[in-house]
């Protein structure tokens, strides 16, 4: 489905907001409540007021090791990093009230589930610090030289499934034989097409995640340079039924469509992790993956667990000033209310590129150039909580990953997949829809809109949207809690993941060290794990210099 036919299904699903809520009135005693949850977007406009002089001086100083700003994942893993190596005077600042980033979880009616990312592909043998993580964890271990991950967080089966043509299959590549008789040739012939290409990409091990673990060469530079949407139109891969797969798979982990990623990060997609399976090639089983009610928080709460004395939720960076022979960094504490300064010989900046710009007086040149090449696509998650599971269309049974053909979201994750009760009862759908579109106009227009209104418009749009696969919904919802990110995750656009600057950013300063998923010009756990081990030993090195001719 094409941007512009997304947005216009938007604008007619605004008129049908009242209605779905409305609807749980006329059936329950009282209708489903919508509400926002998570820190308020006005909370980052501190920095704002910093800019303009109307914050106060500093309240009190104090000093540390090392700082890090920012407690999503790469801030988490920066700080692991640090501890694990002996550096005990970390002190970790978030925006928010937890730490977690895009992998925070939420409790509905005891009820786990995730506000932002929800499972970790298996990693790649060579992941070796996330490996190492998943064995800290007590997820995976070895047997005998070979991987073997625990079961009961391994995703259960059944998987994914679509719904398409009135009624659910399994996986969620459009089946062939759910196509109009038409166009069932031609797309099957484009899928194995597409999946021999996928193939030769991959060959040498081309592609990997995290991607600063694979060689950067002109053949990749050049998928980098165009839009994946002109390289399909120049491949002749123009089957509706692939290119809506391809467009679903680009906003679903780079929150925008093939006419804003790169053609680099539309075969990343695939050619870093499980491929591309055509029916009947045999190989069509996806693999495994590790998943949790809360989804990643499970694995941001154990990150965060052992900093807990280090950890200051509700902390906005408002300025960083790198000095000769130390960091300084002032932050409004939001508790306090009020202006703190803290210095420390050595800082890690784990928070998105274009807020780390901001806090430089005069940003370094490698920062300016990156945050101007960048755009931010947003992003919203919406939990229903049901007094119990919605009725089927039939056809496959109910899966952990559900996805609607066709559809503007991206299709709802059930959170009680995972639970082993014998009888279905009450659960939380989580629904994801990924708002960056196919051009940069679209991306603003529906931040603009994300920002701007009310949470019971958009609980009426995600529910009107699943109640086409599911149209009792209105009246199973009793709550609707909605996080809305207005800058979640870097676009992968032409040009980005090859950019000099951000090779450059990743080698940082003598003080200052950046973390941050933008490092590889999207956002995923791999990629802000990776960065911010890496940031971590960097600090380490160059704190083991500087402190002695500090002390």
């Amino acid at each position: 489905m094409s941007g512009l036919s997304r947005r216009g299904w938007l604008a007619g699903a605004a008129g049908l907001a009242g209605a779905a809520l409305v609807g749980c009135a006329r059936h329950d005693e009282a209708a489903a409540t919508a509400r926002w949850v998570g820190a308020g977007h006005e909370r980052g406009h501190r920095l704002r007021e910093a800019k303009s002089g109307r914050l106060p001086a500093p309240a009190l100083s104090r000093r540390a090791g090392v700082l890090v700003v920012g407690a999503g994942i790469a801030g988490l893993a920066a700080a692991r990093g640090l501890v694990r190596a002996g550096i005990d005077d970390v002190q970790i600042f978030e925006l928010e009230d937890a730490a977690g980033g895009n992998s925070r979880g939420h409790t509905m009616a005891g009820m786990g589930c995730p506000l932002g990312a929800h499972y970790l592909p298996l990693p790649g043998e060579h992941d070796t610090a996330l490996i190492e993580l998943l064995e800290d964890l007590g997820l995976r271990r070895s047997v005998m030289g070979r991987p073997v991950y625990a079961e009961r967080h391994l995703c259960h089966s059944p998987q994914e499934r679509l719904f398409i043509d009135g009624t659910w299959h399994e996986g969620l590549l459009p089946p062939v034989e759910a196509l109009p008789a038409a166009e069932r040739e031609r797309t099957l012939a484009q899928y194995r097409r597409f999946a021999e290409a996928v193939d030769r990409a991959a060959q040498g091990g081309a592609f990997r995640m995290p991607t600063a673990l694979a060689a950067w060469t002109p053949a990749l530079a050049a998928l980098d340079a165009i839009p994946f949407a002109e390289w399909l139109g120049r491949e002749g891969f123009d089957a509706p039924a692939l290119r809506w797969y391809l467009d679903y798979c680009c906003r679903d982990d780079y929150g925008a469509g093939p006419a804003q990623v790169s053609a680099w990060a539309g075969i990343h997609y695939f050619a870093s992790r499980h491929g591309f399976h055509a029916p009947g090639s045999g190989d069509a089983e996806r693999e495994g993956v590790l998943t949790w009610p809360e989804g990643n928080a499970w694995l941001a709460t154990r990150l965060a667990a052992p900093h807990r004395e280090r950890l200051h939720t509700g902390s906005v960076a408002l300025s960083v000033e790198e000095r000769r022979d130390e960091v300084v960094l002032d932050l409004w504490n939001e508790r306090e209310q009020r202006v703190e300064r803290w210095s420390a010989p050595q800082l890690v900046l784990a928070v998105p590129l274009f807020v780390a710009h901001r806090l430089f007086a005069s940003p370094p040149t490698a920062l300016s150039a990156a945050v101007a090449a960048m755009r931010h696509a947003p992003w919203l998650v919406a939990n229903l909580q049901c007094d119990r599971p919605p009725l089927d269309r039939g056809g496959a049974p109910p899966s952990w990953d559900n996805v609607l053909y066709g559809s503007a979201g991206l299709g709802y994750v059930d959170a009680m997949h995972q639970s082993l009760r014998a009888h279905p009862g009450p659960t939380v759908y989580s629904a994801y829809w990924a708002l960056g579109g196919n051009d940069e106009a679209q991306l603003r227009d529906a931040r603009q809109r994300l920002l701007g209104e009310s949470a019971p418009v958009w609980a009426g749009r995600v529910i009107a949207d699943l109640a086409q696969a599911h149209p009792d919904l209105p009246q199973r919802v009793t709550q609707i809690d909605l996080m809305r990110y207005g800058h979640a995750m870097s676009v992968p656009v032409p040009g980005l993941r090859g950019h000099a600057a951000l090779q450059e950013l990743t080698r940082g300063s003598a003080r200052v060290h950046f973390a941050h998923a933008d490092l590889s010009a999207y956002s995923v756990f791999e990629e802000a794990f990776f960065h911010g081990t890496r940031a971590a030993a960097q600090a380490k090195a160059k704190a083991l210099r500087s402190w002695p001719a500090s002390a």
